[in-house]
């Protein structure tokens, strides 16, 4: 049994308390930190004295060289993901290469941006009468030949659009929503510099624009952007009536 591991660490959407117990701790153990660029919020490398490695610009080869030189020679190695790795993360390409290396890999979970971005709003991704289904996306680009984006948001549920702020002209003209639909652009949810931009389908590309933002904000369409001004939402079950005892 190989006794290699190396640690794919779930650091938040930005704040830096936001990251789990078992991250905070993974990185106060490492011996070596290598995370995602600016998608990482420094405070958080800031938990770790190991040394500490931006992966931005590395490829998938030179990224897993330095996992498994630094595990051969005995340190702890932590591979931090911004938000939930699970989120486009890369992170079944990687532990299909370092599986070469007899490397084992543990995820720790972490919070990602479409929740942060939801607590920024005071909303629920989810709520009766309005949407109960999240569906979660990103626009082509260049790692993605074409979306669904225009076939998915036919089911008039809660969409939460990653990387598309660049796109958001595109988006908001692609996507068959009505055009009063509730939009929020939420940029850097949980960072100190957060920024929240609400409008709807038809006219928050140009606020978008106008505010300047164009990268690392998470779009949310819906009726949960705005549930009270938009329409009436149902109680929730589990308040609106006395419940049964817990056996």
């Amino acid at each position: 049994m190989t006794d290699k591991k190396v640690y794919f660490v779930g650091s938040g959407p930005g704040n830096a308390k936001y990251i789990t117990v078992m991250g905070k701790e993974l990185l106060e153990e490492a011996d070596l930190v290598i995370y995602a660029g600016s998608l990482v919020n420094p405070e958080v490398l800031n938990y770790s004295k190991g040394e500490k490695i931006d992966s931005y610009g590395l490829t998938l080869d030179e990224t897993n060289k330095l996992i498994v030189d630094n595990l051969n020679a005995g340190k702890k190695v932590v591979r931090l993901h911004s938000g939930d790795p699970s989120l486009y993360g890369s992170i079944v390409e990687q532990i299909e290469e370092l599986k070469k290396f007899d490397v084992v890999v543990e995820i720790i979970p972490g919070v990602s941006s479409v929740f942060a971005t939801a607590a920024a709003l005071q909303t629920q991704l989810t709520l009766n009468d309005v949407s109960e289904t999240l569906i979660i996306t990103r626009p082509a680009g260049k790692t993605l030949e074409k979306d669904q984006i225009k076939e998915l948001s036919r089911h008039n549920a809660t969409m939460a659009v990653f990387l598309g702020t660049q796109k958001i002209e595109q988006i908001m003209e692609k996507v068959e929503y009505a055009p009063d639909t509730p939009v929020a652009v939420v940029f850097h949810a949980s960072w100190p510099d957060q920024k929240i931009i609400k409008g709807t389908v038809a006219d928050i590309a140009g606020k978008v624009k106008e505010a300047g933002i164009k990268r690392s904000a998470m779009i949310l369409i819906g009726g949960v952007v705005d549930p009270v001004d938009y329409g009436n939402y149902g109680r929730s079950y589990l308040y609106g009536v006395a419940q049964e005892p817990l056996s």
